[in-house]
């Protein structure tokens, strides 16, 4: 390895240099700030856990997603987090165990074996919350504004909010003794919008002609608002749980019409079909291929921990977010104050940095870059008092 290969970083691993890192932790505390003004009680999930608590109920996706260590001291499997929920999930159910509505918010890095998508950091900053304890609809519309009001935070303009219910597809399905293998080639399908390959599955694995009509509708069921009047004609005799998700997903939208924000409906849309349980949601906005963030109801996620419990959250990437918004440059000027040994001057320095100042102490001989340290200002002393003088 050459000196040059040392300063190498893994594949998908990024480095936040100063100026972003400061816009990254500006934008940080203002999110935390509106979750705990909902009431989100901030909590700080270890980096490592033991993989049978880590990985409980979290589906095949993200037992790929984490590395794995063997814990040094107990022999044991240990893993780096992919994923804050479920460790939030641990701590609802086992560590607080309080009896009404638990409201818990995060912001930490996660660590990925690879990038969900191209060019994609494997070591994300995930910043959300988690609802437990609340079955009602008030619970999704409740994370549904939050989320929304997450990205107004972050200066993210003209919001597409994708919706769906994977109760339609589950509620369809409940009579028709799938295996879990065949579920899966659906839900594939149904994601890929692979009508025609859909036609022909149906024909092969479905013996209920209505269900088979159903299902091949479901692709099509995508679009405005006006999709829930379509799913209810096209779904007419279905069980009754596909109607109340349709149901569902109309007060929704009745919540968050005046929220300035585009919602779209896709019926068809199956994401985490085997780990969600209700409403699933996703936000997007013109030029950027990937989700911002997403969320839905997770209900009994705390079942492997003793503690079933109703659940519904979501979650962002914050680099991301601080990328895509359009965030004002924060003030990073301060004030250079030259090396000297008079006591007066370092008094005012004090002042001026219990005030909320940035100042920067020069140093004896040193060579000075106003630009270099971010310095506008500078202390300079006049009739025996030191003040500070603009640089411009």
């Amino acid at each position: 390895m050459t000196n040059v290969d040392r300063w190498l970083l893994p594949d998908g691993i990024d480095e936040v240099l100063p100026e972003q890192a400061r816009l990254v932790e500006h934008l940080r505390r203002q999110i935390l700030d509106l979750y705990h003004n909902w009431g989100y009680d901030l909590v700080i999930p270890p980096m490592v856990e033991f993989t049978e608590s880590l990985l409980s109920g979290s589906g095949s996706d993200l037992d790929l997603m984490t590395f794995r260590v063997t814990d040094q001291l107990s022999g044991r499997m240990m893993g780096i987090r992919a994923d804050i929920t479920p460790q939030t999930a641990r701590m609802d159910a086992h560590s607080l165990r309080r009896e009404g509505p638990t409201r818990l918010c995060y912001a930490g890095t996660v660590l990925h074996t690879r990038p969900r998508g191209p060019l994609e950091s494997r070591a994300p900053i995930s910043v959300g919350l988690e609802l437990f304890g609340e079955a009602s609809i008030s619970a999704d519309i409740e994370v549904i504004e939050i989320f929304l009001q997450t990205l107004k935070t972050a200066g993210v303009m003209e919001v597409h909010l994708d919706l769906g219910h994977v109760d339609i597809l589950r509620g369809l399905l409940s009579q028709a003794n799938l295996d879990d293998f065949l579920e899966a080639q659906l839900c594939e399908l149904l994601q890929r919008k692979a009508r025609d390959e859909l036609k022909d599955w149906i024909m092969v694995n479905i013996e209920d002609e209505k269900l088979g009509q159903w299902l091949n509708v479901l692709p099509t069921l995508m679009g405005s608002v006006e999709v829930l009047g379509a799913a209810r004609e096209a779904l007419v005799g279905a069980p009754t749980e596909v109607h109340e998700a349709i149901d569902q997903l109309a007060v929704v939208v009745d919540s968050i019409t005046e929220m300035g924000v585009t919602v779209y409906i896709d019926l068809g849309e199956m994401p985490g079909y085997h780990y969600h349980t209700g409403i699933v949601f996703a936000g997007y906005v013109e030029g950027f291929g990937k989700a911002l963030g997403n969320g839905g109801r997770y209900d009994h996620v705390g079942e492997a921990f003793g503690r079933a419990r109703p659940a519904t959250g979501f979650a962002f990437d914050l680099k991301s977010l601080m990328i895509r918004g359009q965030n004002e440059a924060i003030s990073g000027c301060g004030i250079f104050a030259p090396f000297t040994t008079d006591s007066k001057s370092h008094d005012q320095v004090r002042i001026l940095r219990s005030q909320g100042n940035r100042v920067v102490q020069g140093f004896e001989g040193q060579n000075v870059d106003f630009q270099e340290m971010k310095c506008d200002r500078q202390i300079i002393k006049v009739d025996g008092k030191y003040i500070v003088q603009s640089l411009s």
